[in-house]
């Protein structure tokens, strides 16, 4: 349903990065090429977890806009 193209990840994950919200590290890949591997930090899980209530908010917003019409 998304295509999320190099250009735009990339820098989006350097930004978290600084942010310290996702951590990464060079390792193997499975193909054998060595690749940046993200995880989410502490700091991410909490900032993920507070705007995905954000996200659960809007989504009710909008489906009581839509049920009302």
């Amino acid at each position: 349903m998304l295509t999320v193209e190099e250009g735009s990840l990339y820098p989006a994950l350097y930004r978290l990065e600084m942010q310290g919200l996702v951590a990464s590290e060079w390792r193997v890949s499975e193909n054998n090429r060595r690749a940046k591997f993200y995880t989410l930090t502490r700091v991410g899980i909490k900032q993920l977890e507070s705007e995905k209530q954000n996200w659960d908010r809007v989504v009710l917003a909008i489906a009581n806009v839509m049920q009302s019409g």
